[in-house]
């Protein structure tokens, strides 16, 4: 641990900033983790996309599909590949208790800089926000390591604003992934932004987030690396304009990007994301591989049509540069 319990809020401040991507986990052919294919995206969106921290198997890891000990070694994996060099933040999420603290001390143990863990799918619906400051309470009761909440419509209901910043009252609670209607984390922002860094998943939400809202962190889905290549990192460039004010000439070069949006965007099955961002993965060089059931792989026709898309979208690659 790089920090106590206490000092968790003031080092994530410091610390936790910038661009994280959430990274989908590599399966090889049999479906084992291709644990060579992760370490290499890794090192590549460190390294050539200057991405400043991973989110690790989250949904868009199918972490659902991954046996808890398939959890523990993808953690480790990416701690000991990304060596101090960005950050990290490990998805504990669970419908279990028992496992999601098993997973944070886990991540504590082996030096991952802060954990994340999704709001809990409750089968009642009325009056639980005391049940789920009781539930981020006993999380943090048990590990010193800093929590990220994380509120999706996958639970089946939201956190409300308000309870949010009752929970970010806890010590070691210091961000939220917060996927709500955009007025939802505003006022969230505006309650407790100075206990808890609020960030939201939409990448095209996220220029306007640090102009109006001054966010520090987008945290985070997969656009860091699916918008970007070593010879393009236009997400990079306009991150770094806007927060240094320079809000015009950012604009220009977000917006520069939405022939690459509209391509994953048109060419992306409603049901199939996972596997539609593998392939974009593929296409960009990266380790993509099939998804685990009960997710639905591409066809040949849906894979046909993102690499026409592909292809036409703008996005400048090195194979791109050579013909040129």
């Amino acid at each position: 641990m790089k920090y106590t319990k206490r000092e968790a809020k003031e080092y994530s401040r410091a610390h936790m900033k910038g661009i994280w991507a959430a990274a989908l986990t590599p399966f090889a052919a049999d479906l084992s983790i291709d644990e060579a294919g992760f370490r290499g995206n890794l090192n590549h969106w460190i390294n050539d996309l200057s991405i400043d921290g991973i989110f690790v198997c989250g949904k868009q890891g199918e972490f659902f599909s991954m046996s808890v000990a398939e959890r523990k070694r993808t953690f480790e994996i990416a701690v000991d590949a990304i060596g101090g060099r960005a950050g990290t933040i490990m998805s504990c999420s669970d419908q279990n208790m028992d496992t999601v603290i098993e997973l944070a001390k886990h991540a504590q143990a082996i030096g991952a800089d802060y954990i994340v863990v999704h709001a809990p799918v409750l089968h009642f619906l009325k009056a639980q926000d005391d049940t789920l400051f009781g539930y981020y309470k006993t999380i943090s009761e048990k590990v010193d390591i800093g929590i990220a909440l994380w509120s999706h419509p996958d639970s089946g209901y939201l956190l409300s604003p308000e309870l949010c910043a009752r929970i970010a009252e806890i010590p070691n609670v210091v961000a939220i992934k917060y996927s709500v209607p955009r007025e939802m984390y505003a006022k969230l922002t505006r309650l407790a932004g100075d206990k808890i860094l609020v960030s939201t998943a939409s990448e095209e939400e996220w220029f306007d987030n640090i102009v109006e809202l001054n966010w520090q962190l987008y945290l985070c889905s997969s656009p860091p690396y699916m918008l970007q290549t070593k010879l393009d990192k236009r997400m990079r460039e306009y991150t770094d304009l806007a927060m240094r004010g320079e809000v015009a000439k950012a604009r220009t070069v977000r917006d520069s990007l939405n022939p690459v949006r509209q391509a994953i965007r048109r060419t992306r099955p409603p049901e199939k994301p996972q596997a539609h961002s593998k392939y974009w993965q593929e296409l960009l060089g990266q380790a993509g591989g099939p998804v685990r059931k009960p997710l639905l792989q591409l066809t040949e026709a849906e894979k046909a049509a993102t690499r026409a898309a592909f292809e036409a979208c703008g996005l400048k690659t090195a194979a791109r540069s050579s013909a040129a």
